[in-house]
């Protein structure tokens, strides 16, 4: 299941989607444009932005991707992680060049808000590999020092978790087959907020 939106303090139920979508994706153009010098207007009023919550910001230019930076657990305000997130995105990602100000209003903003990790319980890599959920599964590999994470979205590059398990090891430098004892992997799901169509 994803996770639930972020919650409002006044009555206890989700933010509608729509609301949550141009709020956050507001608040990410927003953070992206001071450095460049623009303004992009963001409604920051709503109590549920308080809330701690962990985002991945991604960044597509011309359908390809143009950044993408995130937090996997939460560990401060929603609108301070969004923030912060988008700025990295757009202007740190160490695969890209600073986002320029004649492609600011060329990009598409996607916010993945992350629900809680859990960790995967398993003997050998063939377990592992048996529960991990194409496309509802973000996974985030961990041996030693070498750590990292494909979002659930990534799953629509494979077709074979194994695959999808050998790439994220190359990701954190280790060779496509490699397997010990103390390898731990966590899940989590998340909830998508794409950016309305822009006239």
């Amino acid at each position: 299941m994803n996770p639930a939106l972020p919650l409002t303090e006044n009555t206890g139920e989700d933010a509608p989607p729509g609301e949550a979508a141009a709020t956050l994706v507001a608040i990410a153009r927003g953070a992206i444009a001071v450095p460049l010098g623009k303004h992009h207007a963001a409604d920051e009023s709503a109590p549920w932005l308080r809330r701690q919550g962990a985002s991945f910001i991604t960044l597509n230019l011309d359908k390809k991707l143009r950044g993408c930076i995130g937090s996997l657990q939460a560990h401060r305000p929603l609108i301070d992680d969004v923030k912060a997130n988008a700025a990295a995105a757009a202007f740190k990602d160490p695969r890209f060049k600073p986002l320029t100000v004649a492609e600011f209003d060329q990009i598409e903003v996607e916010i993945s808000l992350l629900s809680t990790l859990s960790k995967l319980s398993f003997t050998d890599e063939a377990s592992a590999l048996a529960q991990l959920k194409p496309h509802v599964h973000g996974v985030i590999f961990h041996y030693g020092h070498h750590r990292s994470t494909y979002l659930p979205q990534v799953w629509k590059n494979f077709t074979d978790p194994g695959i999808f398990l050998a790439t994220l090891k190359q990701k954190a430098g280790l060779p496509p087959n490699f397997w010990d004892a103390s390898v731990t992997i966590q899940t989590y799901t998340v909830t998508k907020l794409r950016e309305p169509p822009r006239l």
